[in-house]
């Protein structure tokens, strides 16, 4: 039987690029019916397909996405993770956020500038779309890669998992803020991958995680990985045999075939559902794996499989950035954030920073930022979006105590962060000294932040525009782990927004001026801000029957 397809691209002769292109794509959001586990569903697709496409740029290439809304009964949008959006912070897409939500029968053109090479993703980020299919890879390609030369192929690898009970974790009896469990595992969204392996080259290998919940292990039986690239950042080449993504993380790493190779390799991918994986007192369980296979030899079997005893993940905190970039020296603005669930109002389990839980509001925060003049440096204007006013050329840290017993993953919007500090599990809230930090500290945009422990993140703000930070476990940003960084607010009042934006938001009825709840004559005024969560969780609404679906 031959091996399943694998996501890949040839390794590119990019020394004639000049100059640099516009990648138009042009995209039907749809329903489709798909099995990804085995088991039959609707899924969100892309002009009636799933997996949904990869998209693949150059850097300096202008990208446009001309988005349509076909899925008759939601709303919907998309984000382009780990772009930074230079000058373009009305693309970035969450919805609420940088834009209103795309009705049902709309378009919408996404357009930017890919200013990064690097392994990316975009996904809905609306009512928790992007476990249910509407996600995709997405790679900047680099005229000046430093490790050209060093591979012969490169291939996609992504991970993620299937979860169905996401309606229990909303409601009031989950007084233990339990988050719905994966039922499966997938790698390529359910192609699987076997990569063809031939003595004498090498082959990078651009993972990413997809996962709405759980972190991946990777494990490639008796080869090294050598990590080149964490979140579309460069670093000193590091050799690791044991690998954990989070959700939303991506990495780059190198394979060899070497010349004593002979048959097939087998690959480990486990779900890790643990709580702490660095716990070794912890009964630890991996109840969702994987095996691919590196094929050297396509007529022998595929039967061999890859044990791993215990998992023990490279530290990814002490990587080394491939410019020897130092670390800011200080800072001018903290954010301090200390995480824990919470009960809203009504009795909701819910995700807050410093005790209060991210709520939409009736206006676009950006668009807010955008329309009330002097008025957008004040924070009380955006409501309880957890907001952040930070100045041009500020040095930001953020600190975040995780006070909880489990890892979670971090990302922030427009900005990629230096990674100064990272304790270990147990290690307790920061203690507020800011000493013994990295030097030359790697630099990513999502971190996984251990359990009862804290992170220290630096940034620079030199990106205007309204960015969110927020856990990467999906059902957490549903509860309300977010908060939003309003950058160089004085810079944003002059920002304008295209036709076909302000359209979607007239045809939802959204309003898209003024304060948190649309007055535009008094934006200090708090009267019809959301101050409590809805009961009612959205989530997926499944497609109307004979109506642009395929039924099974």
């Amino acid at each position: 039987m031959p091996p399943p397809a694998v996501l890949s691209f040839a390794c590119l002769s990019l020394a004639g690029i000049a100059r640099a292109a516009t990648v138009t794509y042009n995209w039907d959001v749809t329903w489709v019916w798909a099995s990804p586990d085995g088991f039959g569903r609707p899924v969100i697709g892309i002009n009636n397909q799933w997996p949904c496409p990869a998209m693949e740029a150059t850097v300096g290439d202008t990208v446009v996405v001309n988005l349509n809304n076909k899925l008759g009964n939601q709303t919907t949008g998309l984000h382009f993770h780990g772009i930074n959006q230079l000058q373009t912070p009305d693309m970035d897409g969450p919805s609420g956020v940088t834009q209103c939500a795309l009705p049902p029968g709309s378009s919408v053109k996404y357009q930017f500038t890919v200013d990064a090479p690097g392994t990316y993703w975009y996904h809905s980020h609306s009512m928790g779309q992007y476990p249910d299919g509407l996600r995709g890879p997405f790679v900047v390609q680099d005229p000046n890669d430093p490790y050209k030369g060093k591979y012969d192929e490169e291939h996609i690898l992504t991970v993620s998992d299937c979860i169905t009970a996401v309606r229990n974790m909303l409601t009031p009896s989950n007084s233990r803020f339990q988050p719905p469990i994966p039922d499966s595992l997938t790698v390529n969204d359910g192609q699987g991958s076997h990569i063809n392996f031939t003595k004498g080259k090498t082959y990078r290998i651009r993972i990413m995680n997809f996962a709405a919940f759980g972190a991946a292990m990777i494990h490639f039986d008796s080869h090294t990985m050598n990590i080149i690239m964490n979140d579309g950042q460069y670093i000193k080449k590091q050799d690791a045999y044991h690998l954990r993504v989070a959700p939303a993380q991506r990495y780059d790493f190198l394979i060899s075939a070497a010349d004593r190779d002979s048959g097939n390799y087998p690959f480990l991918v486990s779900l890790d559902l643990n709580r702490d994986w660095t716990n070794s007192t912890e009964e630890m369980t991996w109840g969702h794996n994987y095996t691919g296979y590196l094929v050297m030899d396509a007529s022998q079997p595929l039967d061999k499989p890859d044990v791993v005893d215990r998992w023990q993940p490279v530290d990814d905190a002490h990587f080394q950035p491939y410019d020897n970039a130092s670390a800011y020296s200080s800072y001018d603005k903290l954010m301090k954030l200390d995480f824990k669930f919470c009960l809203d109002q009504n009795g909701y389990p819910r995700s807050c920073f410093n005790n209060l839980t991210y709520i939409n509001q009736q206006v676009p925060t950006l668009y807010s930022a955008a329309t009330t003049g002097d008025s957008n440096t004040n924070p009380t204007i955006y409501g309880q979006v957890n907001p952040f006013v930070v100045k041009y050329g500020d040095t930001v840290q953020i600190v975040l105590n995780n006070i909880d017993a489990a890892s979670h993953p971090f990302h922030l919007h427009g900005h990629h962060f230096q990674v100064l500090d990272r304790p270990a599990s147990g290690t307790g809230e920061w203690p507020g000294r800011d000493e013994n930090y990295a030097a030359t500290p790697p630099v990513r945009d999502t971190i996984a932040v251990m359990p009862n422990s804290y992170v220290v993140l630096r940034f620079r703000a030199d990106n205007p525009g309204v960015w969110l930070f927020h856990c990467h476990i999906e059902w957490h940003v549903e509860m309300g782990l977010t908060a939003t960084v309003i950058e160089a607010p004085d810079r944003l009042r002059n920002l304008t927004f295209p036709a076909d934006h302000i359209d979607a938001c007239k045809k939802s009825g959204t309003p898209y001026q003024g304060n948190a709840a649309g007055n535009t004559q008094n934006a200090t005024d708090t009267a019809g801000f959301v101050t409590v969560p809805p009961t009612t969780y959205i989530g997926i609404r499944l497609p109307l029957k004979g109506r642009n679906f395929p039924q099974p």
